[in-house]
């Protein structure tokens, strides 16, 4: 027999080094019992992250997946502690006051909250209830959403407030299809109203929340279709429902978006502080980059613009465009779509500006939306007298008014801010020229 075949002989060094570790781990220190005491209370509090086959290794039988009821379940533990643990301390989330939480929803939409909050709590100080709001004229309103942006937001809003004072006595409705008659009350909305207002199992999909489903489930549909809108919409409802037994709906709801916002962001999560990273599929299958899936947006098409800034002393022509357009009941410098000023000469006339205005170009504006990018030219001039106006306007503005603003209690859109601060500057000629 060779010496490479030969069995070990009793009582060598390899065996005694055996048993002198295991004689050292029955004398664990204490330190080292609470550090292992604390690392089990870690491995309770977040559902146990299942090894991939690779960890496993090829020899090793797989892992039994835990029944769907049963995960569920962890999540809806996992997600609940952790909220409870580490949740910002936002003004809505202060109020099971449906009106106040509906008007945290509707501002939160495409804006961020850091951004929403002074808006929030200037806009409740106002209005502090829905018959306060339905009793207000359109203009104050948008005056208060001034710089909030998306100011179709703020005029439906007024117009729910006017329907619920009239239809449900100034009170939101707990009924989840009463509340999708409302206008501009979508499912998302309703979600939000019915689970953190009134205690309700009911689902809710916003932008966070499509995110984290999308790979806790490994959704790999894109997310904008028709068939992954089905799936995540399921997934929410089948979770929410699942969790009323241990959560409030209204806490899982908020716990999901709260993990999308902080932890399961769109690039680079911070999966290490997820409190259920050990159910997430994305995560076993180390696709949490790939999803969700989104397909590409299509280029934004560019719109030139002209707008005109007149002044007369202290004051500036502004005109209002008509409700249901663009900045619908907004107000701002007169805008038309040309490319250079002398092409949108005879278009200012229409709308306000007479042909002989000394109007020269001063600067250039880009406001980005959604679906367009504005490209504005800023023309600038000066009068000695403001004009009287004429009897019709052209589409899309309805009404005008000489204004001083520096003092506007009107609701005015940023791109009307961006105009105005632009025709404000100095001449970059003006700064060239010797003294």
């Amino acid at each position: 027999m060779s010496t490479a075949s030969r069995p070990p002989a009793r009582g060598s060094a390899g065996t005694r080094e055996r048993a002198t570790r295991s004689r050292a781990g029955a004398r664990q220190d204490p330190a080292r019992k609470r550090a292992s005491a604390l690392d089990d209370q870690d491995q309770q509090r977040s559902p146990r992250r299942r090894a991939s086959s690779g960890e496993r290794g090829a020899g090793a039988p797989p892992q039994a997946a835990p029944e769907p009821g049963e995960r569920d379940r962890e999540i809806a533990a996992a997600l609940g502690a952790w909220f409870d643990r580490v949740a910002r301390d936002l003004p809505w989330r202060r109020t099971r006051d449906p009106y106040a939480i509906w008007l945290s929803e509707v501002m939160l939409q495409q804006t961020r909250v850091e951004t929403v909050i002074p808006y929030y709590e200037r806009f409740l100080a106002r209005y502090p209830t829905i018959f306060a709001l339905a009793a207000a004229e359109i203009d104050d309103v948008l005056s208060l959403w001034s710089g909030l942006g998306y100011y179709r937001r703020a005029r439906v809003l007024h117009l729910a407030a006017r329907e619920v004072t009239a239809r449900h006595d100034g009170a939101l409705p707990r009924d989840v299809s009463a509340l999708l008659a409302l206008p501009g009350v979508g499912a998302y909305t309703a979600g939000a109203i019915a689970s953190i207002a009134y205690d309700q199992p009911v689902p809710l999909v916003d932008g966070n929340v499509a995110r984290v489903l999308s790979r806790i489930d490994g959704i790999d549909d894109d997310i904008r279709s028709a068939s992954g809108t089905r799936k995540l919409w399921s997934a929410a409802e089948r979770l929410v429902r699942g969790a009323a037994d241990s959560v409030h709906p209204g806490r899982f709801n908020q716990a999901l978006m709260e993990l999308g916002a902080t932890v399961c962001t769109p690039r680079n999560p911070r999966c290490d502080a997820c409190p259920v990273d050990g159910v997430c599929v994305a995560r076993a299958t180390g696709k949490e980059a790939d999803l969700p899936v989104i397909a590409p947006k299509r280029d934004v098409p560019a719109v030139a613009m002209v707008a005109a800034v007149v002044r007369s002393g202290d004051r500036v022509l502004f005109v209002r465009r008509a409700e249901g357009g663009l900045f619908g009941g907004l107000w701002e410098p007169p805008m038309v779509e040309a490319r250079a000023l002398a092409d949108a000469r005879a278009l200012l006339e229409q709308v306000g500006v007479p042909g002989d205005a000394p109007l020269r170009e001063v600067g250039r504006v880009r406001h980005i939306l959604t679906h367009r990018r504005l490209d504005v030219t800023v023309a600038r001039a000066e009068v000695a007298a403001p004009w009287r106006f004429r009897a019709k306007l052209a589409s899309p503005y309805e009404k005008a008014a000489w204004l001083d603003p520096g003092a506007l209690d009107i609701g005015v859109s940023k791109l009307a801010r961006k105009v105005l601060s632009a025709a404000s500057a100095p001449d970059a000629g003006a700064a060239r020229r010797p003294r």
